[in-house]
């Protein structure tokens, strides 16, 4: 047989000896050693790739809808993969803005809406002067009225607060102007979210009223209305009465709002017997609604119509919680102050009302700064009166 046959039938790994046939067959073992390495390198990187694809191809496509997609979005606006937003335009772009975020997981309506505040507010830093579209000039002297573009009193004079629906109490202290000393230090000692009521009779309102807006106070007027036991029981100079008649009522009622400006509110002072009768009661509030005034009932008498009343008349109303300072003693106001908070985070807001005497303002100085720290926030009355005009 040929040399070909006997390398045929050779046993595996023996040598035939040196020469050129050897050379060749050690070139290639060696070339076969490189392949099955080259192989093994090859397959294993072909099964990492195949276990792990998902790191080679590219991330699925996540399509983002945003409502802003039918308006043109704002250089500063945030990408569309973070929120979906809708912006509402505030009525006007220069001034300071309330941004309200909504979750989109609810299922409402969602975005950011952007408000004004000074649309409606007063800036404080010139809350002591009267806007001149707000005054109407009588006999009696400087009366609120809504100004020609609709703009009312309880609005534009209303101290702005965070618009957050958080546990909310508005703290109503009244008998300002009555006396001059402690007129003073109320207005010092009491955190500007305290309201702060005038006694019509008082003297000096207009001074004490600028430097309680300047404070940053929001203000309302007292009223004097008939109690039961009048004239025994007598609220003061000018009181409405369920005798008098209606034009008589007015001219005494627009005497009590003439003593100042810039107030929100009306609120009763006394006034039991008043209050529960509709006769008396209705050409009052109808005046209220006409002017653009809030009303706040101190919540003394549950007989009152005032509520009814305020709606028909579009008057944005409010009634007490509790008088806080009944008896004019720190342990007593101090547990009806925690009384107020309880209310507050039950059904969200509650307000109390009591008298500016010493210990009065300065009990109720302790516990605003407490209540702050436990989440209570402290706003003016109008933060809390129901307004037939914004439903």
């Amino acid at each position: 047989m040929a040399e070909a046959d006997k390398e045929i039938d050779r046993p595996l790994g023996q040598s035939i000896g040196p020469g050129r046939g050897s050379r060749e067959r050690r070139f290639g073992v060696g070339q076969a050693a490189v392949a099955l390495v080259l192989l093994a390198v090859v397959g294993g990187s072909a099964a990492i790739a195949l276990r792990n694809r998902d790191l080679r191809d590219p991330a699925p496509a996540v399509e983002v809808k945003s409502t802003q997609d039918e308006k043109p979005a704002a250089p500063s606006s945030p990408p569309a993969s973070q929120a979906s937003t809708a912006v509402e335009p505030a009525p006007k772009k220069d001034g300071p803005q309330i941004i309200h975020v909504r979750p989109t997981e609810t299922g409402g309506e969602a975005g950011i809406v952007v408000h004004d505040p000074s649309t409606f507010s007063q800036n404080l830093s010139t809350a002591h002067l009267p806007d001149r579209a707000l005054i109407e000039m009588s006999e009696q002297g400087p009366l609120p009225i809504r100004s020609v573009d609709g703009r009312r009193p309880f609005d534009v004079y209303a101290r702005p607060w965070s618009g957050t629906g958080g546990a909310r109490v508005a703290i109503v202290i009244g008998g300002l102007a009555v006396s001059q000393t402690g007129t003073q230090e109320a207005i010092a000692r009491l955190p500007s979210e305290v309201t702060l009521a005038f006694a019509p009779q008082g003297n000096s309102i207009g001074r004490w009223m600028q430097e309680a807006r300047r404070t940053g106070h929001e203000i309302a007027m007292q009223l004097p209305l008939e109690p039961f036991d009048y004239p025994n029981v007598n609220p003061g100079r000018n009181t409405l009465t369920v005798d008098a008649t209606p034009a008589e009522n007015l001219k005494r009622l627009r005497w009590a709002l003439s003593r100042t400006t810039n107030y929100t509110t009306v609120m009763n002072y006394m006034g039991a017997l008043f209050c529960a009768d509709e006769d008396a009661m209705a050409p009052v509030m109808a005046e209220l609604g006409r002017r653009g005034l809030g009303y706040l009932d101190d919540g003394s008498s549950a007989r009152s119509v005032a509520s009814g009343l305020a709606v028909k008349d579009g008057v944005p109303f409010a009634v007490g919680d509790t008088t806080i300072d009944a008896v004019q003693d720190r342990g007593a106001i101090l547990k009806k102050l925690d009384e107020l908070e309880a209310t507050a985070r039950a059904k969200g807001f509650a307000i109390g009302t009591g008298s500016a005497f010493g210990v009065t303002v300065d009990t109720v100085a302790a516990w605003v700064n407490e209540a702050k720290k436990r989440g209570i926030e402290i706003v003016p009355v109008s933060a809390v009166a129901a307004d037939p005009e914004r439903k």
